[in-house]
C-alpha cells in the first residue's frame, strides 16, 4: 500500500511540473498597435493644366513637392489640355466620375472648367491673375464654396513694368500680344490700359488665337513700337521663343511678366517664381486632405514677392547697358 501511495504521488507530481512546464514555455501575446493595423491613407489628386510652358510646369512642382514636404501619400492623375478648353471640360468631367479627393487645376480655363463640374470636390488653383473677376471665389478673404488658392498677379507688377520701360528705357509706345479668349490676359490688358493712362504710355495691341499666331503677331507690331511687354498669356507664352526672336533682331527691348521667359530670350522681367506659388497652393492642399481645414476657411493669396530679372546675352544684343541701380538679378 505504501508503494502505490508512493506511485501515484509520484505520477501527480509528473504531471504538475509537465503542466507548469508547458504553461512557462507558452509565448505571451503581445499586444497589437492599432495604428499598425491601419494602413496608410492614400488621397487621389487629379491634375489639370491648361498647357504645357515653363512656368506652369514650374507651379506643378511647386505644387508636388508641397504635398511631399508633408509626407502624405498620394496617386496622381496627371492631365494637361494642350490649350484645348473643350479638354478640360472633359478631364473636369473624368475627374469627377472618379471621385478624386482633390482637384489642383493650373490655370484660369482649368479652374473654370472643375468649377462648372463640381461645386463638392475641393479644388485649389494656381497661375490665376484674377480670381474673383474670373468667377472662382467670392473674394480673397472669403473664397466660399469649394474652391482657394494662388494667384501668380502681384499688384506691382505691372506699375513697376510700365515706370521701368518709361523711366529707365525713354519708352513712349509700348506693344503687347495676348489671346482674346483667355479672361487671365483680358484682366491684365484692363489694367496695362488704366496704369497707362496714368503714366502717360500708348498701347500697340496685337490679338492671336493659337500659339501659331505669336510671330506674325509680334512681326506686325515690332517696327511701331519701342518696347513690348509680353503679360502671363499661356497661348502667347507657349511660343515666346518666337517673339524673342523678332525682338532680339529688330533690336526692341522684350519685357516678360515672368522670371521664366528671362532664359528663354527675354531681355527682362518683374516677375514671380511660379514654383513658390504652386507650393503655396500645395500647402493649401495639405490642409484640406488632412482634415485641417475646408476651401472655403482658407484664405486665396497672392504672390508675396517681386523680383526684377535681366538676361545679360539679350541685353547685349539690343546694346542696352545693365545699370547697378536697378538692382537687378542678372541671368547670364
Amino acid at each position: 500500500m505504501r508503494f502505490k501511495k508512493s506511485l501515484l504521488s509520484l505520477i501527480g507530481a509528473i504531471f504538475i511540473l509537465g503542466a507548469c512546464s508547458s504553461n512557462s514555455s507558452a509565448p505571451e501575446a503581445e499586444p497589437v498597435d492599432s495604428d499598425e493595423k491601419e494602413s496608410k491613407e492614400t488621397y487621389k489628386i487629379g491634375v489639370t493644366q491648361l498647357m504645357e510652358h515653363p512656368a506652369l510646369n514650374q507651379a506643378t512642382e511647386g505644387f508636388k513637392k508641397a504635398i511631399e514636404e508633408a509626407g502624405l501619400d498620394v496617386e496622381y492623375d496627371m492631365q494637361n489640355a494642350q490649350g484645348d478648353n473643350s479638354a478640360n471640360d472633359t478631364i473636369a468631367s473624368n475627374f469627377v466620375g472618379q471621385n478624386v479627393d482633390l482637384i489642383f487645376a493650373n490655370s484660369t480655363p482649368s479652374a473654370q472648367a472643375a468649377l462648372s463640374k463640381t461645386t463638392e470636390i475641393p479644388i485649389v488653383f494656381t497661375s490665376v491673375v484674377d480670381p474673383v473677376g474670373a468667377e472662382l471665389i467670392d473674394s480673397m478673404e472669403n473664397p466660399g464654396g469649394n474652391v482657394t488658392g494662388t494667384s501668380h498677379h502681384h499688384p506691382e507688377s505691372i506699375p513697376k513694368a510700365l515706370e521701368y520701360l518709361k523711366n529707365e528705357l525713354g519708352a513712349k509706345k509700348v506693344g503687347t500680344i495676348y489671346n482674346a479668349g483667355e479672361q487671365n490676359s483680358r484682366a491684365q490688358i484692363d489694367k496695362i490700359k488704366k496704369q497707362m493712362e496714368e503714366c502717360g504710355l500708348e498701347l500697340e495691341e496685337a490679338t492671336v488665337a493659337t500659339s501659331a499666331d505669336v510671330k506674325q503677331a509680334t512681326e506686325s507690331i515690332a517696327d511701331k513700337v519701342d518696347a513690348i511687354y509680353c503679360i502671363t498669356d499661356n497661348t502667347v507664352v507657349s511660343a515666346f521663343e518666337s517673339i524673342a526672336d523678332v525682338a532680339t533682331t529688330q533690336k526692341v527691348p522684350l519685357l516678360a511678366a515672368d522670371l521664366d521667359s528671362v532664359p528663354r530670350g527675354a531681355f527682362a522681367a518683374f516677375g514671380v517664381d511660379f514654383f513658390e506659388v504652386g507650393h503655396g497652393a500645395g500647402e493649401m492642399a495639405v490642409k484640406i486632405l488632412n482634415g485641417e481645414a475646408k476651401p472655403n476657411d482658407i484664405p486665396a493669396e497672392p504672390p508675396k514677392t517681386l523680383k526684377f530679372m535681366v538676361n545679360k546675352e539679350v541685353a547685349d544684343a539690343i546694346e542696352v547697358e545693365i545699370k547697378p541701380e536697378w538692382e537687378a538679378e542678372v541671368y547670364e
